[in-house]
């Protein structure tokens, strides 16, 4: 394959990223649901209007930054899928009078300064630890829940929208069967949320979203909307955890070879932590891995699924691919080898651009 490349690139399959968005579209219409994806893993306009072309016209980031950066491109009901953070209330404001903003609150305290210090109308989800034990309040503090719901609905700014989790769980899964446990679990748990609140409160919105058990399940009883994110891309993590089969990962980052170790069947790459974070994984034979190593195949690339070859190690501009003496003899200095990221979330967001196999350039959010 002919690519002009000459440092570490992220590459996008857009015929794999474009099935992604409409298998997972299909899914939201088929069961009924809201469909709000979250855009964290892409951060790019561009790929935001994928989405719009199969009707997308709610969606999840996780920054009010990024949120003001899509609503530029005229995104208009946008929920910060992330606790509140105080300090940006001056943005809040500003983002909140232009589009329909909805926030995620936890604690009182947040609730009660959004509460005095919002002057214009935002829409509130309480958060809900699901079972990921990362964020949210758990069902045992109903009296914080019961007292969230009572200030929130008597705040002038402030619309009551319902409950949202994030079934996180799911990525310690290896199997099918502990995906659906993670998605029953979760279900159960907003489920009791809106046996408490229903009659008060009738429309309100149960949002649960994570790729492996939106990708996996087919039962939604329950819930209202989903806001999967990493789906665009898939990963080899999504791959291992059973989301997902190989030839759904859309992203592959370009490494050029640099150097070569015959006494350890070793291929040195200019790829590191700095291009696919240091975000690793175990395969079932223990044996840690940093990547999965892939072929140019047809225009595109085909992963080595075979346990002499992966990515055994990154510092910061290093990659150390262990392989097999036949492959090695075959790589040669100055080859671009695809690697399929552990975490193609994070590999985005720190390569802040994309390009398709075709040559095209697709920016990303860039901090400034």
């Amino acid at each position: 394959m002919q690519l002009e490349l000459s440092v570490p690139t992220l590459l996008l399959d857009k015929k794999k990223c474009l099935a992604n968005i409409k298998n997972m579209t299909d899914k939201a219409n088929r069961h009924g649901l809201i469909f709000r994806p979250h855009f964290k893993t892409h951060q790019s306009i561009e790929i935001g209007r994928w989405f719009k072309e199969h009707g997308v016209q709610q969606i999840t980031v996780s920054s009010i930054r990024m949120a003001a950066y899509f609503a530029e491109d005229n995104w208009q009901d946008i929920t910060v899928a992330f606790p509140t953070n105080i300090l940006e209330i001056d943005a809040i404001n500003q983002l909140a009078g232009r589009i329909q903003l909805n926030l995620c609150v936890e604690n009182i305290y947040t609730a009660e300064f959004l509460h005095k210090n919002l002057n214009q109308e935002v829409g509130i989800f309480i958060k809900i630890n699901a079972g990921n034990n990362r964020s949210g309040l758990i069902l045992e503090r109903k009296d914080e829940i019961d007292r969230l719901v009572t200030l929130i609905k008597n705040s002038s700014r402030m619309s009551f929208q319902g409950f949202l989790g994030h079934a996180g769980q799911s990525y310690r899964a290896r199997e099918k069967a502990v995906i659906l446990d993670s998605h029953e679990y979760s279900k159960n748990v907003m489920a009791q949320l809106r046996s408490w609140y229903k009659t008060e409160h009738a429309n309100l919105t149960i949002s649960l979203g994570d790729t492996p058990t939106c990708s996996v399940a087919e039962d939604f009883t329950g819930i209202d909307e989903i806001r999967p994110g990493n789906f665009v891309y898939y990963d080899l993590t999504q791959y291992l955890i059973g989301s997902c089969q190989l030839d759904q990962i859309a992203v592959a980052m370009a490494c050029p070879v640099v150097a070569k170790a015959p006494e350890r069947n070793e291929i040195v790459i200019y790829g590191g932590g700095i291009h696919l974070s240091k975000d690793r994984v175990q395969r079932s034979d223990g044996t840690t891995v940093f990547g999965m190593v892939a072929d140019w195949v047809d225009n595109s690339w085909k992963a080595i699924d075979e346990e002499a070859t992966f990515v055994r190690g990154l510092s910061q501009e290093h990659g150390v691919i262990r392989t097999t003496a036949e492959r090695l003899a075959s790589a040669k200095i100055g080859d671009l080898i695809p690697i399929l990221p552990v975490h193609s979330c994070m590999a985005a967001d720190l390569m802040k651009e994309v390009h398709t196999l075709e040559g095209e350039h697709i920016s990303m959010l860039r901090y400034v």
